[in-house]
Formats: structure tokens, sequence, C-alpha cells
């Protein structure tokens, strides 16, 4: 049989984040044929999902089509299915939706089905407190949001008023930094004169972190920055402070020294710690790789597992070298696996170490306002602003998309509107009904699960 007779190398990626969406992207020349399988039916750009949660961008803006995205690419299919079984023997994955299964054969796995929210054991926080991981969270928090300012209107109780104006931001990270950032300038700017039973400028945002510094990653002098900027907005910066309790009503947090109190909040928001997808923790079992904390899998050099080079786990889900779970690490790690699996597909023996170039780290705080770590190069203020907004403008996928978020941005920025302020009950209930019926038909269902 010559080779052109020959079938085709099946590669299969799960997961249409930056990893997975990346690696099929730059497999489009390959000899390949490739299956995505996303439980979602767009490529989520999670770096500005606050900026949906607070109504300064649409979510489509940050979440093309993966069909879409991917429909000039001949040698794609893409698969609507919750992947719930890595058969490693078989070389198959197994996906359902609604009563339908679909089963997959490989040659070559990318997993890349990327990291939830974590709360640290305590999964009942999650229906208080929402994170900020996939769409729903952010139009679930929109509503809670601009939701909390409706009934502060209406509110005649001068303590359940100050509950409704108070709102708890939870991670002192880039995404707890710029939603506390974003709530404060919503405030003080863009909600002022849309009511008339109080003032919005009288809203409370505290950010809290059982930390010891604001963007600690980024180094004493911009961590130190970032907090005053933080402060000079009105924002309450409190760390050493550990959350120990959550509910409708408020949160409850301990302090270094060991005491409790209670920070009265109708609205609460989770921006700490991450968890991998579960899928690591399957493969892992049938692979002999080892785990770290957060469930991420560790992979030899060139981001395959060991005795398993048709394997390769790269993005949020990978633990190599103690590299950071953010975008750039994924999209490299994307184009080096697909590098290799080309190879492997032609034949070649390839076994080539991952070269991480580290670009940096970013965070806007609020209009204007922004910190940048590029190597040696601190920025902070305008010109960091500046960067900042270039670098997301960048990776946005769809020239249609940078466009309007480019508008949309100038109307939040340079003027005070804001014109994705639309929420519904729907968006605000959907979630917890949804947990409780499931729990109740099923038994109890962790809240906040990595495939939520």
């Amino acid at each position: 049989m010559s080779r052109t007779d020959q079938p085709k190398h099946r590669v299969v990626v799960i997961g249409s984040g930056f990893g997975g969406l990346f690696a099929t992207k730059a497999l489009r020349r390959a000899d390949v044929e490739v299956t995505l399988i996303d439980r979602t039916t767009h490529h989520l750009f999670q770096p500005l999902l606050y900026q949906v949660a607070t109504g300064i961008l649409s979510e489509g803006e940050i979440a093309p089509p993966i069909r879409d995205v991917l429909r000039r690419q001949k040698n794609v299919r893409v698969v609507l299915g919750d992947v719930h079984d890595i058969d490693v023997a078989a070389r198959t994955v197994t996906s359902t939706i609604l009563d339908r299964t679909t089963v997959t054969p490989y040659d070559s796995l990318v997993v890349a089905a990327g990291s939830g929210q974590s709360y640290f054991g305590n999964d009942r926080f999650a229906e208080f407190a929402p994170g900020m991981k996939t769409i729903d969270d952010a139009l679930e928090l929109r509503g809670r949001i601009f939701g909390a300012y409706e009934m502060a209107e209406i509110e005649t109780d001068p303590l359940a008023l100050d509950a409704w104006l108070t709102f708890v931001v939870v991670g002192a990270g880039p995404t707890g930094v710029e939603m506390a950032g974003q709530i404060a300038e919503l405030s003080r700017r863009t909600l002022k004169g849309n009511f008339r039973t109080f003032d919005p400028s009288t809203t409370r945002v505290v950010l809290l972190d059982a930390a010891g510094a604001v963007l600690g990653t980024f180094g004493d002098a911009l961590s130190t920055h970032a907090q005053h900027e933080l402060e000079d907005m009105g924002v309450e910066v409190q760390l050493g402070a550990k959350v120990v309790d959550v509910d409708a009503e408020g949160i409850e947090v301990e302090d270094v020294d060991g005491s409790r109190r209670r920070i009265e909040a109708r609205t609460k928001i989770w921006a700490a710690g991450v968890a991998a997808s579960p899928l690591g923790r399957m493969v892992a079992e049938q692979t002999g790789a080892e785990l770290d904390r957060s469930g991420r899998v560790a992979v030899l050099p060139d981001l395959t597992l060991p005795e398993h080079p048709e394997i390769s786990v790269i993005g949020d889900m990978m633990a190599l070298d103690g590299l950071p779970g953010v975008s750039p690490v994924a999209i490299q790690g994307a184009r080096h696996v697909a590098r290799q699996i080309a190879a492997r597909a032609k034949g070649e023996q390839t076994s080539t170490p991952f070269r991480y170039r580290d670009k940096g780290s970013m965070a806007t705080i609020s209009r204007f306002r922004a910190v940048a770590s590029i190597g040696r190069l601190h920025l902070r203020g305008f010109i960091a602003w500046v960067a900042w907004l270039a670098v997301h403008l960048i990776y946005l996928t769809a020239f249609k998309n940078r466009f309007t978020a480019l508008l949309h941005w100038a109307v939040s920025f340079v003027g005070r509107g804001r014109s994705e302020r639309t929420s519904t009950w729907q968006q605000v209930s959907a979630r917890t009904r949804l947990q409780r019926l499931e729990a109740g038909a099923t038994g109890p269902r962790p809240g906040g699960s990595v495939r939520d």
C-alpha cells in the first residue's frame, strides 16, 4: 500500500480554549484529520470575562463560535459533547450530549480541557460567591451586580441598604484586582445620576486575600503600586484575611491573629484559586503520571506523558517547571505540540523539549491605570494600560470582535456609558436552581465544578 492510500493520522483535541484552539489551528497544513471536542460551542477569551460581568463587552465579543473560527480549515471536525471517558489503552475518547454518545478514536490526543474555580474544599461557597470561569458565570455576576443596585433603590432599611451596596471580591490576583477596580469605577462614574434614593458612589468595594500582597507575582514595586491605586479609587484592600464562611447575606473572614469577623454583603465574587479539569486525573490514573495539588498533570519536557508519546497535555492542565496557567503558556505549548504531532504523522520520531518565552504579566486596575511586568521592564499607569489594551486586542479572535471591542472600550473608557448592562432574573438564578434540581435527583453535586 502506498503512503497516499494509508489512512490519515487521527488527532483528537479536547477543549477549545487557547490551548485546544491554537493546537487545532497549528495543524491546518498537516496531513492529519483533527476532531475538536468541547462541551461548549464557543472559544472563550477568559481574561476579559470580568468586562462582560461589568457591562463593558458583550459575551459574543470574547466568545466567538468555534465552527466559525475554523470554517476554512478543512481537516477539522468539531464535535459538541462533554468528555466523560478517555480510554488510553483503546485510544478512544467518549463524549455525550443529551442522550447521544460519541466514541472518537485517536492516534494522537491533545488534552486541553482547562481549569475551573477552586473553593479549596468549600464547594458550598459557589452558590453565594460565583467564580469567573465561564460565560454563564459572567452573565450571572452581571445580573447580581446591577441587580444589587436595583434592590438598593427600593430598600428602606439602612442596614440592608449597606449590604446591597457592599461588594466583596475574594482573591487579589489579576482577576480579582480587575474586578474590584471595575466595580469601583462603575459605581463612581458609570452609574452617576442613575438612581434617586441613594448615591451609587457610596458603594463599598472590599478586596480580600489570605496572602500578604496584591498581585504578588508582579514584584514588590508593582504590587505596592497596584494596592495604592485601588485604595485611591476607594477599594478596601484587606490582606491576610482568610474566608471561612459564605452565605446569602455576607461573608466571614479570619484574620492573621485568628480573630473572626463578618462583612455583610449581598454580592460576593470568587476570584481565588483554580483547579484543573478532572480529565487530568483520569489520564494520570491510566498512565501513571503524577498530579500536583491543583490536579495538573506532570508532563515530560516535550509535553507528552511518560510511556505515552501519543498523549500531550497542555495549558492549565499541565505541570512543568512551575509554568503558570496563563494564555501565553497555553498558546506556545499548543504550537509546540502541533509541530510534534505533524512530525509523528510523517513517521518521524521526535521529543523536542518545550521552551517557553515569557512575555510578562499585565493587569488593568481601571481606565488609564494598569501594571505590567515584562522581563526587567516594569510599567505602570497610562502606558501600562495602553500596552494592556494592545495585547488583549491582538489576542481577541476575529477582526469583527476586535473592532466592536475597540468601540465599546471607547464608549466605556472615554465616556461613561456601558452598553452591555442588560440582565435577567434567569441569568441570576438558573445555575443555583439547576444545581439544586440535580442534587435532589442524583444526590449532592459539588458547586463550582471545573467542568461547569
